[in-house]
């Protein structure tokens, strides 16, 4: 694995770049999710589900802000740290993330998406440790992600739970 030490000169133009990839591969992932849930809302409200669900509008805006943490994040932690295996566990969240969104929705598959959940939550806990160690303001970015996803985990349970 190529590592780049957080001396090496980096131009703002590259920089900017690196940002935008960061960016990119974000909407890649909410892009899959997007296309997962195209014309579940109706399934979404027809799945019996604890009192404290939000309602399927709520997703939408949580998910913009997150995902523009989630890639300032990875963006910051670059900067700091350049590519490393930091990173790989970061790009490893991500695509559990990706999966997530058509297992539940898609497939029908509660059981396999808290699966899912479960292991995407660790490896963005994962990712927060390693990214803490050398760029705070990264890993503390990644905290709000974290508890919407601890948030979706026990409401992914629950309605499994629900309509088993």
């Amino acid at each position: 694995m190529v590592t780049h030490t957080p001396s090496r000169r980096r131009t703002p133009a590259r920089s900017w770049l690196v940002l935008l990839g960061f960016l990119l591969a974000v909407a890649v992932t909410a892009a899959i999710g997007g296309l997962g849930v195209q014309g579940t809302t109706e399934e979404y409200q027809n799945l019996r589900q604890p009192s404290w669900a939000p309602p399927s509008w709520l997703f939408g805006p949580v998910w913009t802000v997150l995902y523009v943490l989630i890639a300032v994040s990875g963006w910051l932690y670059w900067r700091r740290a350049g590519f490393d295996r930091a990173l790989v566990v970061y790009a490893a969240q991500l695509v559990l993330n990706a999966i997530w969104t058509p297992l539940f929705f898609g497939a029908g598959r509660y059981g396999l998406a808290f699966a899912d959940i479960v292991v995407l939550w660790l490896l963005i806990g994962l990712t927060v440790v390693l990214f803490g160690r050398r760029s705070r303001p990264a890993a503390w970015l990644l905290l709000p992600y974290w508890a919407w996803v601890t948030f979706a985990a026990a409401l992914n349970f629950t309605i499994w739970q629900l309509n088993a």
